[in-house]
């Protein structure tokens, strides 16, 4: 049995139904939250959204907010003017040519304002099971520290990913993420202080992208 092969028995057994931190009930509110937590915790992000999901609920109420108060709701998240800008900008967008609705496609969410693979990512594995791997800083180190990738590019770390967990798990790829439910991965993650990363999700969530980048080599004798 492979390192790959190992992790996922290890983790599927550690945690049997994985799922995103970030509180929310619909894909527009996981859109909203997982911008916001940019170089924020999900904790104090859940605390903001709170609140904030009450007076904002659609794409159009984002479209309209007044920037100035916007930016004081999201404050304790951080870099707020530029979060605030970013959401006013994506509801724009999603009012203008979406129909108010989140796009369901890698294509078009990288598009919106704030949003890059990793936060796509998360938006169609845990909204619309469409497989992907969500590389985060956390899911960077352990899987360098696994041996199980060589660069430090998190696009070429999702391709080597989507490749080696296929073989590993005979199930398909499985969706990665980080979630702070009060488990520390100081073992496996150096620098990590309340967060769980897991390369998870049984086999339906999860996997993906296109072979442009298959470059990069996963590290040999590993799956």
């Amino acid at each position: 049995m492979g390192t790959a092969d190992r992790l996922l028995k290890l983790l599927d057994e550690e945690f049997p139904t994985p799922r995103v931190a970030l509180n929310y009930k619909t894909p527009l509110q996981l859109l909203v939250a997982t911008i916001l937590s940019a170089q924020c915790t999900d904790e104090r992000v859940n605390q903001v959204t709170k609140g904030l999901f009450a007076r904002y609920q659609t794409a159009k109420d984002y479209a309209e907010a007044d920037p100035a108060r916007l930016q004081e709701e999201i404050r304790p998240t951080g870099f707020y003017k530029a979060k605030a800008r970013s959401l006013i900008k994506t509801g724009q967008a999603l009012v203008s040519r979406f129909g108010g609705e989140v796009p369901r496609t890698m294509e078009e969410l990288v598009t919106l304002q704030g949003v890059g693979r990793k936060t796509a990512n998360v938006i169609l594995g845990n909204c619309f099971g469409v497989p992907g791997v969500v590389v985060d800083t956390h899911v960077t180190r352990v899987t360098q520290r696994l041996g199980l990738v060589d660069t430090d590019d998190p696009e070429k770390i999702e391709v080597a990913l989507q490749r080696l967990l296929p073989m590993a798990s005979g199930q398909g790829p499985r969706i990665s993420c980080c979630s702070t439910d009060g488990i520390s991965v100081r073992r496996a993650c150096p620098s990590a202080r309340s967060a769980v990363c897991t390369i998870s999700a049984r086999g339906k969530e999860s996997g993906r992208h296109d072979p442009q980048h298959d470059g990069v080599r996963a590290r040999r004798g590993t799956a």
